[in-house]
Parts: structure tokens; sequence; C-alpha cells
């Protein structure tokens, strides 16, 4: 609804503008791969999922030839716009992706052809967050809310699997994973509990397993509502690159789309990959 005042802004500091309306899933991404070099700016609006497409297409191109990347947030959740720090009104956000600071931020690569910029996840709780509201959310509280998941932990799915990096390895049946860069979640922050900084090269990690006793849910109840830190039952690190295996397909959400069902993935941090504009280099949050 603001988009010819958009333009207006963009033609007032000079720039002839090229608009397109995604079609379908992955049309952004092609649109990207097409269009994208040799421009002074692409800007995207539209929810995580939008971002992560044209994120997906830029990583195609080689990276000198990336464009910086204006992001205007207009999805239900996102959670990379609060990590940077984005404003929510949609002008605001236009003049930051027209006249922002340069800021260049790691990107996940998943596989040999996938890309996430902010959450690579698997596990119940993900649907569970994805799934519902950000207004009942809102409404709940992060506590009300993850006591509301709480209850689902004793008949959640477990997955055994094991977890390479960087000469460390993890073997056991988790009922959640995140692969993160960022310091939201489905709308929620603080969940994976570690300082985070969007171009360090490291991924934050969070992992929890299936648990056993009584005793291992309330561990796992009192990390998700009081996030308290690291117990028998929760794991936490940073790693570079990961080596996954399971001994079944697991179902992986890519920045809170499908990413397909895999027993074994390898996971790469691309350092400073993509270039985005924001009103100042976001500062890491404990």
């Amino acid at each position: 609804t603001r988009l010819l005042d958009i333009i207006d802004l963009f033609n007032k500091y000079g720039y002839k503008v090229t608009i397109h309306i995604t079609q379908d899933s992955q049309d952004a991404a092609q649109v990207v791969r097409e269009c994208a070099q040799g421009q002074d700016l692409l800007v995207c609006s539209g929810g995580d999922g939008t971002l992560n497409e044209v994120v997906s297409g830029l990583m195609s191109m080689d990276r000198d030839c990336r464009p910086p990347v204006g992001y205007i947030p207009s999805g239900s959740t996102n959670d990379y716009a609060s990590s940077l720090a984005l404003p929510k009104k949609l002008l605001s956000a236009a003049q930051t992706a027209v006249a922002g600071k340069p800021f260049p931020v790691d990107v996940g690569q998943f596989g040999a052809e996938k890309y996430f910029v902010y959450v690579a996840a698997f596990g119940a709780f993900t649907e569970v967050s994805y799934s519902t509201p950000q207004e009942t959310k809102n409404l709940l509280g992060h506590q009300a809310y993850m006591l509301e998941a709480v209850k689902r932990i004793p008949t959640l799915k477990s997955y055994a699997m094991r977890f390479e990096w960087e000469g460390k390895e993890l073997e056991e049946e988790f009922i959640l994973g995140l692969v993160t860069n960022t310091i939201s979640i489905g709308g929620f922050k603080g969940l994976v509990g570690l300082d985070v900084a969007l171009d360090d090269g490291e991924f934050e990690v969070l992992l929890i397993r299936r648990p056993r006793t009584p005793r291992d849910i309330a561990s796992i109840a009192s990390y998700l509502v009081q996030k308290e830190g690291e117990n028998d039952c929760v794991y936490q690190f940073r790693a570079k690159n990961l080596h996954i295996c399971s001994q079944e397909p697991v179902d992986w959400s890519l920045d809170g789309e499908y990413g397909g069902s895999h027993k074994e993935i390898l996971i790469e941090n691309r350092n400073r990959a993509v270039t985005l504009l924001t009103e100042a280099p976001p500062v890491p949050v404990v």
C-alpha cells in the first residue's frame, strides 16, 4: 500500500527503479540470479522467506558481483529484521534500504545448493512457533507460550543424530535442533542464549535431547520458560561448520520454510557473504 511512496523515495535518491512482484515459490531467487548483477542496489520486501530467496539467488553469483541488499520487512514474524534492528514502519525501512550503512553478514549454506539467513531447524517446537500467529504469542508472552509447548514434550518425536564439528562429536536422540545466526527465532528473543554477532563466522547451536525421566522434562521446561543456561538436556555451542548424520530422514526448516528431509547434511558458515543495509551495524546482543 506504500509502494508509490517508496518508489518516490528511491527516485529522489537518483535511482531508476525496476519492480518485480513474485509469482510463486523461488521466483525471487530466479529473478535475482538473472537480473541482480550490475545493479547498484537490490531491495526486497516481504518476510524472512522472501529474504531467504533473495540471498539464495545472490549466493549463486560471484561474491564481487553481489549488490548490497535493502530489506523492507513486511512478513508475519520478521525475525531477521529484529536482529538487524530495522524499522517496523515501511517508509522508515525504505529510507534505511536506500541510505543505510553497509553491513556484511554471514550466510549459512545447507548442503550443496540451499542457504539460510538466520536459522536451520528441526523438531516439533519449530512447527509450534511458526504455526502460531504472532498476535497470540504477544498475548501469551514468552513464559505462557513456552509452558504450552512444554506440555508436548513427553509425546514429541526424537531423532537419533550425530553432530560433528571442529574435532568434536555429540551423539544423542534429539527433539529439537537450532543452527542459528539471529537474536530472534519464531518471534522470541534470547532463545539461543549465547552472545550473538551476525558477522563472526560462527553459528550458535542449540540442541535439546529426548527426556528420559520427569526430571529431564523439568530441566527442559526450566530452560524454555526461564531461559536458564545449559543443563543435562540442553546443549549449546558455537561452530563454523557442522556435519550431521541421522538414522532416519529428518525434516528441516530453513528461515521458517521447508528445507527438505535429510539423513546426512553439511552446514557451513559463509562469513560476511552478503551485504545488508542497516541504520548502524548491529551490536552483539548478550
